[in-house]
């Protein structure tokens, strides 16, 4: 997380303690990150997190923010685009989308349909009954049997690895808390730890079992300063994801009115290790311009009554449990 308070989380929260037993949740790596218990990550968090100074504002504190649950407004979800950039870095992730047989849920062909999906994704997982949640998971599971490298692959993937459900989980997490943070201002770290405690159930709804995830927030900052260390932008991805920065799957009669403000979004949501893997220019002053938005934002949200501003995801979980009533395709 970087944000001014991050050096305050933990002494030092990239080192691991080799005098300690082997935490128990680094054991299910066994494929991408198998030396999570004894590296030391070379990144730092400087360059996996965004850096967020906005300071904790009175009226939006009083919200009761530290929890997930606070987050789902409109404005929430601001950093999507963003979001799947950095689930694509991991090449099996990435590839995985870019091959994907599964055409009706395809990112460039059908972008408002996988959109929906993600979305309701995290309406679910976040609101959702734990009935609602295994259904959502048996369609999404459906989905994935179809998600598997094949002999053109460059790379080897299979979208039931928990693996790579938790570098996709751990990304969702990153882009709500940052939106957050933007909103509500930067959190103290007894907040953060309360608010990435409530965000588990982003991995756990899935196959990422309980134990898998990062028990505390210094552990996952850990965690993802290790597994940005795998990000690998190679040439095909990077005109995909480009691509996508520039919304070119969208009609442009409906991209060109918002492309500036999308891109601006888009790019101010990746961390600086994507801004140097695809090329994208982003300045102290656009920094400025990014905060000073969501400071704006913030003040416009304070007069907005709570069913317009949550109304998106109450929305989402409706016609989840409309289709779930009515035996429709959920995905």
């Amino acid at each position: 997380m970087t944000v001014d308070h991050a050096a305050d989380a933990a002494p030092d929260a990239s080192k691991p303690d080799n005098s300690k037993p082997v935490p128990e949740w680094t054991k299910y790596h066994t494929k991408y990150l198998t030396d999570l218990a004894t590296v030391t990550p070379e990144l730092r968090t400087e360059q996996t997190r965004i850096r967020i100074s906005t300071r904790k504002r009175r009226v939006t504190s009083l919200r009761k923010p530290a929890v997930v649950q606070e987050s789902l407004d409109f404005w929430g979800f601001a950093g999507a685009a963003a979001n799947v950039v950095m689930q694509l870095g991991w090449p099996e992730v990435g590839y995985g989308v870019m091959e994907s047989k599964v055409e009706t849920g395809a990112l460039m062909v059908h972008p408002w349909k996988r959109a929906r999906t993600t979305t309701q994704y995290l309406a679910v997982a976040i609101l959702g009954t734990d009935e609602e949640k295994a259904k959502f998971r048996e369609a999404v599971n459906s989905a994935h049997r179809h998600v598997r490298d094949d002999e053109r692959s460059p790379v080897k993937y299979n979208a039931f690895n928990r693996e790579l459900q938790l570098w996709v989980a751990a990304c969702l997490y990153i882009g709500i808390e940052d939106s957050h943070q933007l909103l509500h201002g930067v959190m103290s770290p007894e907040e953060a730890d309360g608010f990435y405690q409530s965000c588990k159930t982003l991995g756990t709804s899935l196959q990422v079992p309980d134990e898998m995830w990062p028990p505390t927030r210094n552990d996952f900052e850990f965690y993802w300063n290790r597994a940005c260390q795998r990000v690998v932008i190679d040439d095909t991805t990077c005109d995909f994801l480009n691509d996508l920065v520039d919304l070119r799957m969208i009609s442009p009669l409906l991209r060109l009115p918002f492309s500036n403000l999308l891109r601006f979004l888009t790019i101010g949501f990746l961390p600086p290790l994507f801004h140097a893997q695809l090329g994208l220019e982003w300045t102290d002053d656009d920094r400025r311009r990014f905060e000073h938005l969501f400071t704006f934002v913030s003040v416009v949200n304070k007069f907005l009554p709570k069913f317009i501003r949550f109304g998106g995801s109450r929305w989402l979980l409706r016609d989840l449990q409309h289709r779930i009533k009515h035996d429709k395709a959920m995905i």
